[in-house]
């Protein structure tokens, strides 16, 4: 389709929710209105798609919620979406509502959505990387991830300030799925004596060789990401096998990490990302995402984006440093 046949673009949330999303909203919106182009939210994900769940966008009551977390648009994983039939009502519903191109804001699961979606279907998709775990590939940061970890971080201090007053092993449970890359950041930044990732099999021998001998008036602080292979209750119960004497309690920061204001990095990452996701469709950019590599804008076909982001040899490095 060429480009001066776009007349109205569907965007959609899906997957988990993640703060900066509304900000992504809020500049397609604005960048399709300059050019004259109509947009349309489908509510609820791929269950918006296939039901015809669809809303006006308009830039200026968007702007007005740039800086709260979650999405307007709702979000859900659709098990209809998975069958043929339901991309085939999905189709329906774009054929029906002269949807001339599509933005999906979401993680790897929606981005094999619409790979498979892409084989009935030919007007042009774009993606936006919309998720807390930043465990996709083609960029450095995804939406969400750095306002997941800040409330981690701020979450996680306070924690500490009362394992302090108390002499205790607290062991947190942060989110990431099967990446570790929340529980990297934040532990080193609240100065965790371990980390937990599935990506290294090394860390949980450091942490009980730290714990053995572990006989201080000093809070002992182990971040485990939920995807680690060990989990929080199994690396409680080894702690107390090489050192019964220490007091350990477990928390679970969990869903908190998705919710409150996004940070002003995840605020205009949404806002360089839909500005940019709107281009590419001008651009007569098809299947692919916008992502952020080296802090320049950068466009990943889907097939090499669903390949999870690895943690990378610094962080590696510094994980091995700082957890000896």
């Amino acid at each position: 389709m060429s480009t001066n046949k776009i007349k109205h673009i569907g965007v959609f949330t899906s997957g988990g929710d993640s703060p900066g999303m509304n900000a992504a909203l809020y500049a397609i919106a604005k960048s399709a209105e300059v050019k004259g182009i109509k947009v349309s939210g489908f509510r609820k994900g791929y269950e918006g798609l296939i039901d015809g769940d669809l809303v006006p966008l308009a830039s200026h009551e968007l702007k007005k919620i740039t800086q709260k977390g979650g999405t307007i648009l709702k979000t859900a994983r659709s098990k209809r979406f998975l069958e043929l039939e339901g991309r085939k009502k999905a189709l329906q519903t774009l054929k029906a509502n002269n949807i001339d191109a599509l933005i999906a804001i979401g993680g790897d699961g929606t981005f094999k959505g619409l790979l498979a979606f892409s084989e009935i279907c030919d007007i042009p998709f774009i993606g936006i990387p919309g998720t807390i775990d930043n465990d996709i590939s083609g960029t450095d940061y995804t939406l969400g991830f750095d306002s997941a970890v800040n409330t981690a971080i701020e979450n996680i201090d306070k924690i500490k300030d009362t394992a302090e007053s108390h002499n205790r092993v607290f062991i947190v449970e942060v989110m990431g799925r099967d990446s570790g890359y929340i529980a990297i950041h934040s532990g080193l930044m609240v100065g965790a004596d371990a980390i937990l990732i599935p990506e290294s099999a090394k860390d949980f021998i450091y942490l009980l060789d730290k714990i053995k001998n572990y006989d201080s008036e000093d809070a002992f602080l182990v971040v485990v990401s939920e995807g680690d292979e060990i989990g929080a209750e199994l690396v409680s119960s080894k702690i107390k096998e090489v050192n019964p004497n220490v007091d350990i309690r477990i928390t679970r920061l969990g869903h908190v990490q998705r919710g409150g204001n996004p940070s002003a990095l995840d605020r205009m990452l949404g806002i360089r990302l839909g500005v940019e996701a709107v281009k590419s469709l001008l651009q007569s950019k098809k299947n692919v995402m916008v992502g952020i590599l080296n802090n320049q804008l950068h466009l990943t076909p889907f097939n090499e984006v669903v390949k999870q982001h690895q943690v990378n040899k610094e962080l590696h490095e510094l994980l091995e440093l700082f957890g000896k």
